[in-house]
Protein backbone atom coordinates (compact mmCIF):
# COMPACT_ATOMS: atom_id res chain seq x y z
CA UNK A 1 0.00 0.00 0.00
CA UNK A 2 3.08 2.33 0.92
CA UNK A 3 4.46 1.26 -2.23
CA UNK A 4 1.22 2.84 -4.31
CA UNK A 5 1.28 6.02 -2.11
CA UNK A 6 4.43 7.05 -2.93
CA UNK A 7 4.26 6.69 -6.78
CA UNK A 8 0.94 8.17 -6.34
CA UNK A 9 2.97 11.78 -4.97
CA UNK A 10 5.62 11.60 -6.87
CA UNK A 11 3.29 10.77 -10.48
CA UNK A 12 1.37 13.78 -9.14
CA UNK A 13 4.20 15.67 -8.43
CA UNK A 14 6.49 15.10 -11.54
CA UNK A 15 2.89 16.12 -13.05
CA UNK A 16 3.30 19.75 -12.05
CA UNK A 17 6.96 20.15 -12.47
CA UNK A 18 6.54 19.03 -16.10
CA UNK A 19 3.23 21.11 -16.78
CA UNK A 20 5.47 24.12 -14.94
CA UNK A 21 1.49 25.29 -13.41
CA UNK A 22 3.47 25.36 -10.06
CA UNK A 23 6.33 26.65 -9.25
CA UNK A 24 8.87 23.20 -9.10
CA UNK A 25 10.70 24.35 -5.43
CA UNK A 26 6.94 24.63 -4.12
CA UNK A 27 5.99 20.77 -5.32
CA UNK A 28 9.33 19.06 -4.27
CA UNK A 29 9.07 20.76 -1.12
CA UNK A 30 4.89 19.62 -0.88
CA UNK A 31 5.82 16.01 -2.03
CA UNK A 32 8.73 15.62 -0.37
CA UNK A 33 6.69 16.65 3.33
CA UNK A 34 3.93 14.59 2.56
CA UNK A 35 6.43 11.57 2.04
CA UNK A 36 8.35 12.80 5.73
CA UNK A 37 4.81 13.13 7.64
CA UNK A 38 3.59 9.68 6.11
CA UNK A 39 6.75 7.92 6.89
CA UNK A 40 7.69 6.88 3.43
CA UNK A 41 11.00 7.76 3.33
CA UNK A 42 13.75 6.29 5.56
CA UNK A 43 13.55 8.65 8.70
CA UNK A 44 16.84 10.91 9.31
CA UNK A 45 18.58 8.03 7.23
CA UNK A 46 17.19 10.75 4.33
CA UNK A 47 20.13 13.00 5.10
CA UNK A 48 22.71 10.92 5.45
CA UNK A 49 22.29 8.28 2.57
CA UNK A 50 23.71 8.73 -0.95
CA UNK A 51 21.53 6.36 -2.26
CA UNK A 52 18.20 6.92 -0.34
CA UNK A 53 18.37 10.34 0.37
CA UNK A 54 20.16 13.79 -0.51
CA UNK A 55 23.32 13.33 -2.80
CA UNK A 56 25.53 15.92 -1.09
CA UNK A 57 27.96 15.21 -3.46
CA UNK A 58 25.47 16.61 -6.21
CA UNK A 59 24.27 19.41 -3.87
CA UNK A 60 28.24 21.09 -2.99
CA UNK A 61 29.47 20.15 -6.50
CA UNK A 62 26.72 22.72 -7.85
CA UNK A 63 27.08 24.89 -4.93
CA UNK A 64 30.38 25.63 -5.53
CA UNK A 65 30.66 25.66 -8.91
CA UNK A 66 28.09 28.76 -8.81
CA UNK A 67 30.34 30.64 -6.37
CA UNK A 68 32.89 30.26 -8.47
CA UNK A 69 31.03 30.96 -11.91
CA UNK A 70 29.16 34.20 -9.43
CA UNK A 71 32.57 35.66 -9.57
CA UNK A 72 33.76 34.62 -12.90
CA UNK A 73 30.89 36.71 -14.04
CA UNK A 74 31.96 39.57 -12.40
CA UNK A 75 34.98 40.08 -14.82
CA UNK A 76 32.93 40.62 -17.86
CA UNK A 77 34.54 37.68 -19.86
CA UNK A 78 31.71 37.08 -21.50
CA UNK A 79 30.55 40.53 -22.72
CA UNK A 80 34.30 40.28 -23.95
CA UNK A 81 33.57 37.33 -26.57
CA UNK A 82 30.57 38.07 -27.28
CA UNK A 83 31.70 41.44 -28.62
CA UNK A 84 34.83 39.78 -30.09
CA UNK A 85 32.54 37.39 -32.32
CA UNK A 86 30.39 39.80 -33.28
CA UNK A 87 33.43 42.09 -35.12
CA UNK A 88 35.35 39.29 -35.73
CA UNK A 89 32.64 38.01 -37.74
CA UNK A 90 31.76 41.55 -39.36
CA UNK A 91 27.93 41.29 -39.18
CA UNK A 92 27.65 38.07 -41.14
CA UNK A 93 24.60 36.01 -39.91
CA UNK A 94 25.94 32.46 -40.42
CA UNK A 95 29.97 33.18 -39.30
CA UNK A 96 28.09 35.07 -36.45
CA UNK A 97 25.91 32.39 -35.18
CA UNK A 98 29.25 29.81 -35.44
CA UNK A 99 31.36 31.93 -33.48
CA UNK A 100 28.73 32.44 -30.77
CA UNK A 101 27.78 28.65 -30.99
CA UNK A 102 31.42 27.71 -30.25
CA UNK A 103 32.29 30.09 -27.76
CA UNK A 104 28.98 27.93 -25.89
CA UNK A 105 30.01 24.94 -26.52
CA UNK A 106 33.62 25.33 -25.53
CA UNK A 107 32.33 27.10 -22.18
CA UNK A 108 29.28 24.69 -20.94
CA UNK A 109 31.73 21.96 -19.91
CA UNK A 110 33.42 23.63 -17.61
CA UNK A 111 30.64 26.21 -16.15
CA UNK A 112 28.10 24.06 -16.98
CA UNK A 113 25.37 24.89 -19.50
CA UNK A 114 22.58 26.88 -17.94
CA UNK A 115 24.91 29.47 -16.33
CA UNK A 116 26.71 29.87 -19.52
CA UNK A 117 23.49 30.61 -21.40
CA UNK A 118 23.00 33.15 -18.78
CA UNK A 119 25.96 34.58 -19.53
CA UNK A 120 26.24 34.85 -23.08
CA UNK A 121 22.58 34.98 -23.74
CA UNK A 122 22.20 39.26 -22.90
CA UNK A 123 25.22 40.10 -24.66
CA UNK A 124 23.59 38.01 -27.92
CA UNK A 125 20.33 40.37 -27.81
CA UNK A 126 22.65 43.55 -27.86
CA UNK A 127 24.84 42.60 -30.48
CA UNK A 128 21.76 41.58 -32.62
CA UNK A 129 19.91 44.56 -31.71
CA UNK A 130 22.75 46.60 -32.71
CA UNK A 131 22.98 44.47 -35.72
CA UNK A 132 18.96 45.12 -36.31
CA UNK A 133 18.11 41.22 -36.65
CA UNK A 134 16.06 38.91 -34.94
CA UNK A 135 17.86 37.72 -31.81
CA UNK A 136 15.90 34.52 -32.00
CA UNK A 137 17.65 32.08 -33.94
CA UNK A 138 20.83 32.99 -32.11
CA UNK A 139 19.73 32.56 -28.51
CA UNK A 140 17.92 29.10 -30.22
CA UNK A 141 21.55 28.02 -32.02
CA UNK A 142 23.07 28.93 -28.18
CA UNK A 143 20.74 26.53 -26.31
CA UNK A 144 21.07 23.27 -28.67
CA UNK A 145 24.96 23.99 -28.56
CA UNK A 146 24.99 24.51 -24.77
CA UNK A 147 23.09 21.07 -24.12
CA UNK A 148 25.78 19.33 -26.70
CA UNK A 149 28.69 20.86 -25.45
CA UNK A 150 27.51 20.27 -21.94
CA UNK A 151 26.91 16.58 -22.32
CA UNK A 152 30.97 16.16 -22.81
CA UNK A 153 32.22 16.35 -18.81
CA UNK A 154 31.01 15.51 -15.48
CA UNK A 155 29.73 19.28 -14.42
CA UNK A 156 28.31 20.75 -18.15
CA UNK A 157 25.10 19.35 -17.70
CA UNK A 158 23.49 18.76 -13.78
CA UNK A 159 22.24 15.30 -15.53
CA UNK A 160 25.56 14.24 -15.98
CA UNK A 161 26.37 14.89 -12.43
CA UNK A 162 23.61 12.92 -10.84
CA UNK A 163 25.11 9.91 -13.03
CA UNK A 164 28.27 10.38 -11.79
CA UNK A 165 27.60 10.45 -8.40
CA UNK A 166 25.21 7.32 -8.67
CA UNK A 167 27.47 5.04 -10.98
CA UNK A 168 30.62 6.28 -9.93
CA UNK A 169 32.11 7.77 -12.47
CA UNK A 170 35.12 10.15 -12.82
CA UNK A 171 36.01 13.31 -14.66
CA UNK A 172 38.17 12.01 -16.37
CA UNK A 173 35.29 8.86 -17.30
CA UNK A 174 33.25 11.81 -18.69
CA UNK A 175 36.18 12.98 -20.73
CA UNK A 176 36.96 9.41 -22.26
CA UNK A 177 33.55 8.55 -23.22
CA UNK A 178 31.32 11.08 -23.68
CA UNK A 179 33.63 13.62 -25.39
CA UNK A 180 34.31 12.61 -27.95
CA UNK A 181 30.90 11.86 -29.87
CA UNK A 182 29.78 15.23 -28.29
CA UNK A 183 32.88 16.95 -30.45
CA UNK A 184 31.72 14.88 -33.44
CA UNK A 185 28.10 15.50 -33.06
CA UNK A 186 29.10 19.55 -32.09
CA UNK A 187 30.59 19.33 -35.62
CA UNK A 188 27.99 18.20 -37.51
CA UNK A 189 25.28 20.64 -35.67
CA UNK A 190 27.51 23.57 -36.79
CA UNK A 191 27.41 22.49 -40.49
CA UNK A 192 24.00 21.66 -39.97
CA UNK A 193 22.65 25.04 -38.73
CA UNK A 194 23.48 26.44 -42.01
CA UNK A 195 20.53 24.79 -43.49
CA UNK A 196 18.29 24.54 -40.03
CA UNK A 197 18.55 28.48 -39.69
CA UNK A 198 18.44 29.52 -43.80
CA UNK A 199 15.65 31.31 -43.75
CA UNK A 200 16.24 33.75 -40.55
CA UNK A 201 19.61 34.70 -41.97
CA UNK A 202 19.44 38.59 -42.17
CA UNK A 203 22.07 40.96 -42.64
CA UNK A 204 21.86 45.00 -43.01
CA UNK A 205 25.52 46.49 -43.93
CA UNK A 206 24.55 49.54 -42.80
CA UNK A 207 24.43 48.50 -39.25
CA UNK A 208 27.57 46.89 -39.01
CA UNK A 209 29.17 49.55 -37.90
CA UNK A 210 27.29 49.80 -34.66
CA UNK A 211 28.91 47.05 -33.95
CA UNK A 212 32.27 47.00 -34.97
CA UNK A 213 32.16 50.64 -33.05
CA UNK A 214 32.10 48.19 -29.59
CA UNK A 215 34.83 48.58 -27.83
CA UNK A 216 35.59 44.88 -25.95
CA UNK A 217 38.35 45.36 -23.99
CA UNK A 218 36.01 47.90 -21.85
CA UNK A 219 33.92 44.73 -21.20
CA UNK A 220 36.74 43.41 -18.89
CA UNK A 221 36.28 44.89 -15.83
CA UNK A 222 39.22 44.29 -13.85
CA UNK A 223 42.01 42.13 -15.82
CA UNK A 224 43.76 41.16 -12.67
CA UNK A 225 40.71 39.67 -11.06
CA UNK A 226 40.25 37.45 -14.54
CA UNK A 227 43.74 36.36 -14.49
CA UNK A 228 43.44 35.48 -10.83
CA UNK A 229 39.98 33.91 -11.43
CA UNK A 230 40.75 31.66 -14.63
CA UNK A 231 44.23 30.47 -12.98
CA UNK A 232 41.97 29.33 -10.08
CA UNK A 233 39.21 27.50 -12.63
CA UNK A 234 42.35 26.09 -14.12
CA UNK A 235 43.17 24.41 -11.03
CA UNK A 236 39.82 23.21 -10.14
CA UNK A 237 38.93 21.38 -13.87
CA UNK A 238 42.89 19.99 -13.32
CA UNK A 239 42.10 18.68 -9.68
CA UNK A 240 38.67 17.05 -11.29
CA UNK A 241 41.02 15.30 -13.96
CA UNK A 242 42.83 14.26 -10.90
CA UNK A 243 40.19 12.56 -8.90
CA UNK A 244 41.80 8.48 -9.73
CA UNK A 245 44.85 9.83 -8.32
CA UNK A 246 43.82 12.16 -5.30
CA UNK A 247 40.97 10.70 -4.58
CA UNK A 248 39.02 13.64 -3.43
CA UNK A 249 35.48 13.90 -4.82
CA UNK A 250 34.48 16.53 -7.32
CA UNK A 251 32.14 18.20 -4.49
CA UNK A 252 35.27 18.60 -2.22
CA UNK A 253 37.13 20.49 -5.08
CA UNK A 254 34.44 22.66 -6.20
CA UNK A 255 33.63 24.09 -2.42
CA UNK A 256 37.72 24.73 -1.85
CA UNK A 257 37.99 26.54 -5.60
CA UNK A 258 34.77 28.36 -4.28
CA UNK A 259 36.88 29.22 -0.98
CA UNK A 260 40.15 29.82 -3.15
CA UNK A 261 38.35 31.96 -6.00
CA UNK A 262 36.34 34.18 -2.60
CA UNK A 263 39.84 34.77 -0.99
CA UNK A 264 41.82 35.98 -4.70
CA UNK A 265 39.18 37.98 -5.58
CA UNK A 266 38.48 39.69 -2.62
CA UNK A 267 34.41 39.59 -3.34
CA UNK A 268 32.07 40.20 -0.73
CA UNK A 269 31.01 36.93 0.47
CA UNK A 270 27.13 38.31 0.96
CA UNK A 271 27.41 39.76 -2.76
CA UNK A 272 28.81 36.24 -4.15
CA UNK A 273 26.14 34.44 -2.33
CA UNK A 274 23.48 36.32 -4.32
CA UNK A 275 24.37 34.66 -7.01
CA UNK A 276 24.18 31.06 -6.13
CA UNK A 277 20.77 29.74 -7.35
CA UNK A 278 19.31 28.96 -4.33
CA UNK A 279 16.13 27.75 -5.96
CA UNK A 280 18.05 25.41 -7.88
CA UNK A 281 19.69 23.52 -5.19
CA UNK A 282 16.83 23.30 -2.60
CA UNK A 283 14.96 21.80 -5.61
CA UNK A 284 17.39 19.17 -6.05
CA UNK A 285 16.92 18.39 -2.17
CA UNK A 286 13.36 18.06 -2.42
CA UNK A 287 13.64 15.72 -5.90
CA UNK A 288 16.11 13.39 -3.55
CA UNK A 289 13.88 13.12 -1.11
CA UNK A 290 11.21 12.29 -3.35
CA UNK A 291 13.09 9.49 -5.05
CA UNK A 292 14.53 8.18 -1.50
CA UNK A 293 10.69 7.57 -1.35
CA UNK A 294 10.41 5.63 -4.51
CA UNK A 295 12.97 3.14 -3.26
CA UNK A 296 12.37 2.86 0.39
CA UNK A 297 8.71 1.48 -0.73
CA UNK A 298 10.17 -0.44 -2.85
CA UNK A 299 9.13 1.16 -6.28
CA UNK A 300 12.38 1.58 -7.90
CA UNK A 301 13.11 -2.06 -6.74
CA UNK A 302 10.43 -3.46 -9.01
CA UNK A 303 10.79 -1.99 -11.62
CA UNK A 304 14.29 -2.64 -11.37
CA UNK A 305 13.57 -5.95 -11.87
CA UNK A 306 10.71 -6.13 -14.25
CA UNK A 307 13.54 -4.14 -16.72
CA UNK A 308 16.03 -6.61 -15.99
CA UNK A 309 12.93 -9.98 -16.85
CA UNK A 310 11.84 -7.85 -20.15
CA UNK A 311 15.71 -7.04 -21.43
CA UNK A 312 17.23 -10.46 -20.51
CA UNK A 313 20.68 -10.17 -20.86
CA UNK A 314 20.64 -8.36 -24.32
CA UNK A 315 22.34 -5.83 -23.26
CA UNK A 316 22.69 -3.90 -26.43
CA UNK A 317 18.99 -3.49 -26.95
CA UNK A 318 19.24 -2.46 -23.26
CA UNK A 319 21.43 0.57 -24.15
CA UNK A 320 19.25 1.11 -27.16
CA UNK A 321 16.16 1.07 -25.16
CA UNK A 322 17.79 3.76 -22.60
CA UNK A 323 19.18 6.17 -24.97
CA UNK A 324 16.06 6.43 -27.34
CA UNK A 325 13.78 6.21 -24.66
CA UNK A 326 15.98 8.54 -22.13
CA UNK A 327 16.33 11.23 -25.14
CA UNK A 328 12.30 10.66 -25.85
CA UNK A 329 11.43 10.90 -22.61
CA UNK A 330 13.57 13.72 -21.41
CA UNK A 331 12.14 15.79 -24.44
CA UNK A 332 9.31 16.48 -22.45
CA UNK A 333 9.92 16.40 -19.27
CA UNK A 334 13.03 18.54 -17.76
CA UNK A 335 15.45 15.88 -17.97
CA UNK A 336 16.67 16.82 -14.47
CA UNK A 337 14.08 15.46 -12.76
CA UNK A 338 13.81 12.28 -15.21
CA UNK A 339 17.63 11.35 -14.90
CA UNK A 340 17.16 11.84 -10.80
CA UNK A 341 14.33 9.11 -11.03
CA UNK A 342 15.75 7.08 -13.82
CA UNK A 343 18.95 6.74 -12.15
CA UNK A 344 18.30 4.15 -9.08
CA UNK A 345 16.67 2.13 -11.75
CA UNK A 346 19.75 2.15 -14.35
CA UNK A 347 21.67 1.15 -11.22
CA UNK A 348 19.71 -1.71 -10.26
CA UNK A 349 19.69 -3.39 -14.26
CA UNK A 350 24.04 -2.62 -14.44
CA UNK A 351 24.19 -4.80 -11.04
CA UNK A 352 22.54 -7.73 -12.89
CA UNK A 353 25.18 -6.95 -15.40
CA UNK A 354 28.52 -9.89 -15.30
CA UNK A 355 31.15 -7.86 -17.21
CA UNK A 356 31.65 -4.25 -16.07
CA UNK A 357 32.15 -2.73 -19.28
CA UNK A 358 29.06 -3.49 -20.51
CA UNK A 359 27.10 -1.80 -17.44
CA UNK A 360 29.30 1.28 -17.85
CA UNK A 361 28.24 1.28 -21.62
CA UNK A 362 24.87 1.32 -20.11
CA UNK A 363 25.41 4.48 -17.86
CA UNK A 364 26.72 6.08 -21.26
CA UNK A 365 23.82 5.26 -23.25
CA UNK A 366 21.50 6.86 -20.58
CA UNK A 367 23.63 9.86 -19.97
CA UNK A 368 23.59 10.52 -23.75
CA UNK A 369 19.98 10.39 -24.26
CA UNK A 370 18.86 11.92 -21.42
CA UNK A 371 21.72 15.23 -22.27
CA UNK A 372 20.87 15.08 -26.23
CA UNK A 373 16.60 15.02 -25.17
CA UNK A 374 17.75 18.18 -23.41
CA UNK A 375 17.34 19.74 -26.92
CA UNK A 376 14.27 18.44 -27.83
CA UNK A 377 11.52 20.56 -26.93
CA UNK A 378 11.36 24.33 -24.88
CA UNK A 379 10.67 22.64 -21.70
CA UNK A 380 13.45 19.97 -21.55
CA UNK A 381 16.37 21.22 -19.94
CA UNK A 382 16.68 24.02 -17.49
CA UNK A 383 18.91 26.06 -20.16
CA UNK A 384 16.53 26.49 -22.52
CA UNK A 385 13.51 27.52 -19.69
CA UNK A 386 16.54 30.33 -18.80
CA UNK A 387 17.17 31.20 -22.57
CA UNK A 388 13.48 31.85 -23.45
CA UNK A 389 13.16 33.96 -20.32
CA UNK A 390 15.86 36.07 -21.62
CA UNK A 391 14.39 36.37 -24.67
CA UNK A 392 10.75 37.15 -23.17
CA UNK A 393 12.28 39.96 -20.79
CA UNK A 394 14.29 41.71 -23.92
CA UNK A 395 11.55 41.78 -26.19
CA UNK A 396 12.53 38.89 -28.56
CA UNK A 397 9.95 36.50 -27.26
CA UNK A 398 10.41 32.58 -28.43
CA UNK A 399 7.42 30.60 -28.45
CA UNK A 400 7.50 27.22 -26.84
CA UNK A 401 7.01 25.69 -31.06
CA UNK A 402 9.50 27.87 -32.40
CA UNK A 403 11.77 26.45 -30.07
CA UNK A 404 10.54 22.73 -30.58
CA UNK A 405 10.88 22.60 -34.12
CA UNK A 406 14.26 23.16 -34.07
CA UNK A 407 15.00 21.23 -31.19
CA UNK A 408 13.29 18.12 -32.22
CA UNK A 409 15.15 17.65 -35.61
CA UNK A 410 18.23 18.12 -33.71
CA UNK A 411 17.91 15.92 -31.18
CA UNK A 412 16.54 13.18 -33.51
CA UNK A 413 20.23 14.22 -35.26
CA UNK A 414 22.04 14.05 -32.27
CA UNK A 415 20.62 10.88 -30.63
CA UNK A 416 21.11 8.42 -34.16
CA UNK A 417 24.41 9.62 -33.94
CA UNK A 418 25.24 8.43 -30.41
CA UNK A 419 23.17 5.30 -30.68
CA UNK A 420 26.34 4.43 -34.23
CA UNK A 421 28.62 5.75 -31.20
CA UNK A 422 27.33 3.16 -28.34
CA UNK A 423 27.29 0.34 -30.89
CA UNK A 424 30.55 0.73 -32.23
CA UNK A 425 32.59 1.60 -29.49
CA UNK A 426 30.89 -0.90 -27.13
CA UNK A 427 28.70 -4.04 -29.09
CA UNK A 428 31.19 -4.53 -31.52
Amino acid sequence: MSAFFALGIFTVAFFFIATEKVDKVKVVLIAAGLMAVTGLIPGAGVFFSEHEGIDWNVIFLLFGMMVIVGIIKQTGLFDYLAIWAAKRSRGRPYRLMVMLMVITAVASPFLDNVTTIMLVAPVTVVVCDRLHIPAQPYLIAEVLASNIGGAATLIGDPPNIIIGSRAGLTFNDFIMHMAPIVVIIFVVFVLFTRVLFRNSFEYHEEHVAEVMALQERRAITDPRLLVRCLAVLAGVVVAFGLHAVVHIEPSIVALVGAGVMLLVSRSNVHDTLREVEWPTLVFFMGLFVMVAGLGHTGVIEAIGTWAVDVLGDNYFLAATSLLFGSSALGAFFDNIPYVATMAPIVEGVVAQVPDPQTGQALWWAFALGADFGGNGTAVAASANVVAIGIAARTGHKISFWRFTRYGIVVTVLSTAMAWLYVWLRYFT
